[in-house]
């Protein structure tokens, strides 16, 4: 697959074992959104916006993921949000992974797992994602250490978008371990 301003990044040679899908999938589950909105009942019209968000996040496109993203966020920030908060976060984890942000992506699989400790596959995310960011920080060329260091800043926002500032507190003292285990 070619690497583009449109594509998603897929540095792995070993693969993962989280799917892919295409356009035309997210392009179908917006119709389906669509159609469950005349008419449809709201557990019938969340389980299509569930689809839609899980389409976004493993679309090949890089704008589909960052949408996925955009709408998970405010999905979570709004306090009646209808939508499983366990599912969400594991989504956006997916997100953040695919956008190669694999430090956010670590911060919110381990929010789903304090909610869900045995979903598995949140613990295979949770692996994939660890076992990305050592190779990272295992590269010589430094790349690692900038990209951690990025990922720690958009974790911050995120951790002010979703958790509050309490939430900041905790995000600052795990960024701080993080960098500390780094040396």
């Amino acid at each position: 697959m070619p690497v583009g301003d449109d594509s998603v990044p897929n540095f792995s040679s070993d693969g993962d074992d989280i799917p892919w899908c295409d356009h035309d999938f997210v392009i179908s589950c917006e119709r389906a959104v669509a159609e469950a909105k005349e008419g449809s009942s709201d557990d019938f019209l969340q389980k299509w916006i569930l689809s839609l968000l899980w389409a976004l996040v493993h679309s090949r496109r890089l704008k589909d993921v960052k949408r996925g993203i955009e709408m998970l966020e405010a999905s979570l920030a709004r306090t009646n949000s209808s939508l499983p908060k366990k599912g969400q976060l594991y989504l956006l984890a997916v997100g953040y992974y695919r956008s190669v942000d694999y430090m956010t992506s670590r911060y919110f699989v381990d929010e789903c797992l304090m909610i869900a400790p045995d979903w598995r596959r949140a613990q295979a995310l949770k692996k994939t994602v660890e076992d990305r960011i050592k190779d990272l920080q295992g590269d010589d060329t430094g790349i690692g250490t900038v990209a951690a260091g990025i990922a720690a800043a958009g974790i911050v926002v995120a951790g002010i978008a979703v958790a509050g500032v309490a939430g900041v507190a905790v995000v600052a003292g795990w960024i701080a371990a993080a960098l500390t285990r780094k040396k």
